[in-house]
């Protein structure tokens, strides 16, 4: 374990802020919101692509779209059909 995952551990501090780690929420199948991403790699209606600093995250379903975009935030709508790392 690294001195940084340590220190967030010892002091139970947020992962997702010390570790700038992505923190993913669900809501039903038809909202998602993710924190902390990078960059916005793909979009289409099906398909929606994603990089974070734990790799790439992959949403497909249908009628998807970007609701709202921030530097540090993105809430997707639509048919969520699944997520992939």
């Amino acid at each position: 374990m690294k001195i940084r995952e340590k220190i967030t551990t010892a002091l139970t501090l947020p992962k997702e802020i010390t570790l700038d780690m992505p923190l993913i929420v669900m809501m039903g199948r038809g909202e998602l919101n993710i924190e902390n991403y990078k960059n916005l790699l793909e979009f289409t209606p099906t398909k929606i692509r994603v990089k974070t600093a734990t790799g790439s995250l992959s949403i497909e379903g249908t009628a998807l779209q970007l609701k709202q975009i921030t530097a540090e935030n993105l809430l997707i709508t639509g048919h969520i059909l699944g997520i992939h790392w």
